[in-house]
């Protein structure tokens, strides 16, 4: 029994020795893994002021063509859709109908002119007889009224004669602005009437051209200090085209629309390519003016969060700072960073999602603008 008690007690002392050499031994940290990333510098350069918004085309005249006179539509020169300039003939309806009325207003020109001079040949060759008496006075007005009421039947019929000259020219019917023609309603051999509430054809004027749009009407000082210095630039973006279309705005409206909050803008463009078409949704964009020295960074960088936007910061011990910003806007691809960020800071470009406040970085570089 002594013997067992010794050997139990010497291995109790021996397991217990190595459990506190065990101990002793320190274990070393784990190795914290390097989130990787891209990183770019906030830059300070001139950026545009400028606003967004959805636009309508219209445009700048619209002409419902009809006939002024009743007749047959007997030619169509022109085809749908086609361009014409202000005069270009375009339709040709029976002048035969007006050219008799012409001819019939002659004639009885014609007629009173003889009747005028018989008239006055009369007063002419009575007057020295009524001065000696041998006629009445009555009978002497007489030939002066007659004198009278032939020269205003002269002075009328002249008149009809000027109208229907005019109405033999409304037999041609030419277009009274240039643009593009709609579709040809009325085909001829058609009936057509004066003034006809089914037009022939429509006229848009297409060059130049206006785009209405909306801002919020808390831009509207801005935008009168802006127009006193130089008209305002506005560029419209037509779906499909790459290069947008420059113009300027042309008129600002003199009421601010209480149900939208908003003030509503006209801006007219030149329109030579004819990119432009009345009726079109497009995109306009009006520039402000430029804030020098903005701080840019790639959209990309800003973060939305439930507090709201922000960046990752890249410290110089290689570790992330969550830091809030405030963006003023947004220009192709590059967010104007108002507040919460210096010119020349490095921020993550890509990667965020692996990223957290306090995160150690494996950093790389962006490629330079232009490289692939």
């Amino acid at each position: 029994m002594t013997f067992r008690r010794a050997h139990r007690t010497c291995c109790a002392v021996a397991l217990c020795a190595l459990t506190l050499g065990a101990c002793s031994r320190q274990t070393p940290p784990a190795k914290v893994a390097l989130v990787p990333v891209t990183v770019t510098t906030a830059q300070s350069r001139d950026m545009p002021l400028q606003f967004a918004a959805p636009g309508t085309v219209e445009a700048i005249n619209a002409v419902a063509v009809t006939s002024l006179v009743d007749g047959q539509l007997l030619e169509a020169l022109v085809k749908d859709g086609a361009d014409v300039k202000r005069g270009d003939l375009m339709f040709r309806i029976d002048a035969r109908p007006a050219q008799a009325k012409l001819q019939q207003a002659i004639a009885t020109l014609g007629k009173d002119k003889a009747t005028l001079a018989q008239a006055r040949a009369q007063v002419e060759r009575y007057t020295p007889v009524a001065t000696k008496g041998f006629i009445s006075a009555d009978q002497m007005e007489q030939y002066r009224t007659n004198l009278g009421v032939a020269e205003a039947a002269v002075k009328a019929d002249e008149a009809d004669v000027a109208a229907a000259r005019v109405t033999l020219t409304y037999t041609d019917i030419h277009a009274p602005i240039a643009g593009r023609l709609g579709r040809i309603a009325i085909q001829p051999g058609n009936v057509v009437k004066a003034n006809d509430v089914n037009a022939l054809v429509t006229i848009n004027q297409i060059e130049p051209i206006y785009v209405s749009f909306a801002l919020p009407s808390a831009l509207l000082g801005r935008l009168q200090l802006a127009q006193k210095s130089a008209p305002l630039a506005v560029r419209a973006n037509v779906i499909g085209v790459d290069e947008p279309v420059e113009g300027s705005v042309a008129f600002i409206d003199n009421t601010v629309d209480t149900t939208t909050g908003t003030i509503k803008l006209r801006a007219q463009f030149g329109n030579d390519a004819h990119l432009l078409w009345p009726g079109q949704l497009v995109n306009v964009t009006l520039v402000l003016g430029h804030d020098a020295n903005a701080v840019v960074v790639p959209d990309s960088v800003v973060q939305q969060g439930p507090d709201g936007s922000y960046v990752f910061v890249v410290k110089p011990d290689q570790t992330a700072e969550q830091r809030k910003v405030v963006v003023a806007r947004a220009v192709d691809g590059q967010a104007v960073v108002e507040s919460g960020l210096s010119a020349g800071e490095t921020v993550v470009l890509d990667g965020q999602s692996r990223v957290e406040d306090k995160s150690p970085l494996k950093v790389e570089k962006a490629p330079a603008q232009g490289t692939p």
